[in-house]
């Protein structure tokens, strides 16, 4: 089926955030307690699921809504900037006909700032405050309000969690290797697909949607 809706995630995704994330987990790992990240071990984090991320830190489920609400708190004052060339992509699927829909943990007002009043605009849906494990209920809720089936819909997601929503959906999966989640441990989760820059996803995209990959801007010479 034709799809018609796309479901974005935001931090990781269209927000360049991870950077800003790491350098916030020494201090917020002393304050409620669960071990630190060293440098050399990033590289290994970005291949685990967050149930994992989680064991290795020693961070119980209780705490986690704990941590989230302040790390969504610290970002409130954060400079944090949508990746570039985003701003054009969104313009592009919207003005290919595609319905645009985020479904967040990220606060609503963080998601907002960000974005700015112009590229919001291109959205029809926003749905933010998710759970760590709650993504699929908000993705559910936001085919329910577009009145639109899965099968007519993609979610579009940096991480294993955001893979996994989708699928329990039934909502074909993309995933992007350049956010929290490293492209080969999304790609042993078999996403949909798994593109590596923008300009993939925006053709990845346009093509499921039956559109011309080049619609709505000037195509090269």
């Amino acid at each position: 089926m034709t799809a018609r809706m796309v479901i974005f995630d935001f931090d990781g995704t269209l927000a360049d955030s991870f950077g800003w994330f790491l350098a916030q987990l020494d201090d917020v790992a002393k304050r409620y307690h669960f071990r630190r990240i060293r440098p050399e071990e990033v590289a290994d984090f970005r291949q685990l699921d967050a149930r994992q991320i989680l064991d290795r830190l020693g961070l119980p489920r209780w705490k986690l809504p704990l941590v989230a609400a302040h790390m969504r708190s610290l970002q409130a004052k954060a400079d944090i900037r949508l990746f570039p060339g985003v701003p054009t992509l969104l313009d592009d699927l919207s003005r290919s006909g595609l319905r645009l829909a985020l479904v967040s943990s990220n606060a609503a007002t963080n998601v907002r700032r960000i974005l700015g009043p112009d590229i919001l605009a291109r959205f029809d849906h926003l749905d933010c405050g998710a759970g760590v494990f709650g993504k699929a209920g908000r993705l559910k809720t936001v085919l329910r309000r577009a009145s639109l089936a899965a099968a007519q819909t993609i979610a579009v997601g940096d991480e294993i969690r955001d893979i996994e929503a989708a699928r329990t959906c039934g909502i074909t999966t993309g995933a992007v290797s350049w956010g929290y989640t490293d492209g080969d441990a999304l790609a042993a989760h078999a996403p949909d697909f798994l593109v590596h820059s923008l300009d993939a996803l925006r053709t990845a995209l346009l093509e499921r949607a039956g559109k011309d990959s080049f619609q709505g801007r000037v195509p090269p010479p």
